[in-house]
């Protein structure tokens, strides 16, 4: 399994607005960034549209680091998970497809 994290900002353009007084990283931003990750990790590049199954378990903060771990699930699909310290946040699933 690899591991990689990262750290949204407290000022994250996105945060105010989701939700004003009670601020949180979007779940479409927390699922690109770690999508983003792992194909810089591994070199790839995951098409737009390619089969994603994503289950958001706990929102995330700015200004917290997030912990992705990922590994192989079976030729062409990786599996991942995110975590905020011991908190699941975001598990799921990507394939890619065959060239």
């Amino acid at each position: 399994m690899d591991a990689l994290a990262h750290t949204f900002a407290l000022d994250h353009p996105t945060a105010p607005g989701h939700f004003p007084g009670n601020s949180i990283i979007p779940g479409a931003l927390l699922l690109s960034e770690t999508l983003r990750l792992i194909e810089q990790s591994l070199g790839l590049d995951f098409a737009q549209g390619q089969p994603v199954s994503a289950k958001f378990l706990h929102p995330v903060r700015p200004g917290e680091t997030v912990s992705i771990e990922f590994s192989e699930l079976t030729a062409g699909s990786l599996k991942f998970t995110c975590t905020v310290g011991a908190i699941s946040v975001l598990t799921g699933t990507v394939t890619r497809e065959s060239v």
